[in-house]
């Protein structure tokens, strides 16, 4: 039944009855050119998405990495220094960040005008690009074990930013660390930390880590500062705060205001 009706429409169309038929005779003889067009373009397109993870279409590629698990603290602090610099003001002048990825941090940094900074970077320092290198020659960057005392002076720095380390430390270790970064700060120490269950290490990084990261929840921290007599800083927490309801930030870590070691 179907074989009949489908060879009446190509009767129609072949006798010149259908009331369309002028028109698909005169699509067919453009057909060829428009052919290789939609082909042209289709390949273009293919292009386009087959190495999109660079260039226009690369920052939305790395958007869904950050949210499906490798999203770092360190990121973190890019997006908060200033809201960090208005918080902490004249504070910001001299500045140590401790964690991986702190040559990024220290670079940063060093852009804003009468900002000194200083890093050190917990592990090796692997395929450094020049710029790292160059912050390292220079001695701003430095590798250092932060499980022992750090080779600075009593309140060295007015600000210690730390970030992507502390959760790698177990209670035993950072009971050193902690105050010892207290020590040198003489303004007081943002801590941004990993929430529990979202930001992990990838495989390839926990031998560089030596274990994986442990997200501790913020009342776990508050209990750890009392037991170890580090306050918080309630000045700098409003501060941050309020600059940071002004300019409609949300951090995605938990940050801490510490005051210094007195």
């Amino acid at each position: 039944m179907s074989r009949r009706q489908v060879s009446s429409t190509r009767r129609l169309v072949d006798s010149g009855s259908f009331p369309f038929s002028g028109a698909l005779h005169s699509k067919s003889r453009s057909s060829p050119v428009l052919s290789v067009a939609l082909v042209l373009l289709g390949a273009f397109l293919l292009f386009v998405y087959a190495f999109s993870g660079s260039g226009v279409f690369g920052g939305a590629r790395e958007t869904v990495t950050k949210v499906e698990g490798d999203f770092s603290c360190t990121s973190e602090v890019h997006g908060a220094l200033p809201i960090l610099k208005k918080a902490y003001g004249d504070s910001m002048h001299r500045v140590l960040h401790v964690g991986p990825d702190t040559c990024s941090v220290v670079s940063a940094l060093l852009k804003e005008e009468e900002t000194e900074a200083w890093g050190v970077e917990p592990y090796d320092i692997e395929d450094a690009d020049a710029r790292c290198s160059s912050l390292v020659h220079k001695g701003l960057v430095r590798v250092a074990d932060i499980k022992f005392p750090l080779p600075y002076r009593a309140k060295s720095f007015s600000l210690v930013i730390v970030s992507d380390a502390l959760d790698y430390l177990s209670p035993k270790y950072m009971n050193k660390t902690l105050p010892d970064l207290a020590r040198v700060a003489a303004d007081g120490v943002v801590i941004f930390a990993g929430y529990p269950g979202k930001q992990r290490a990838k495989i390839s990084e926990l031998s560089k880590f030596g274990r994986p990261a442990k997200m501790r929840s913020s009342s776990w921290w508050v209990r750890y500062f009392v037991q170890t007599n580090l306050e918080e800083n309630e000045t700098g927490i409003k501060k941050f705060e309020q600059a940071a309801a002004k300019k409609s930030y949300q951090p995605s870590c938990q940050v801490f205001h510490l005051k210094p070691l007195t």
